[in-house]
């Protein structure tokens, strides 16, 4: 909260206390946000998934991949 998405930098972790500190919640929101507007399939199993998530670059070179 508080937080412009201008102010977020493309390497900035998501998760980490350093960087947004996202949580669980946040990462769900995003996965649904994703699969709605860019009709990617997440899988849950997938063992590169908290990899993908890291960053928003990293999450926009997984949804290009897709």
């Amino acid at each position: 909260e508080g937080v412009k998405p201008a102010d977020i930098g493309s390497d900035e972790n998501l998760f980490d206390e350093a960087g947004l500190a996202l949580d669980s919640i946040d990462a769900l929101e995003l996965g649904v946000t994703i699969q709605k507007k860019y009709g990617v399939k997440i899988d849950p199993q997938d063992k590169n998934l908290a990899s993908h998530f890291q960053s928003v670059r990293a999450l926009a070179d997984f949804i290009a991949s897709k």
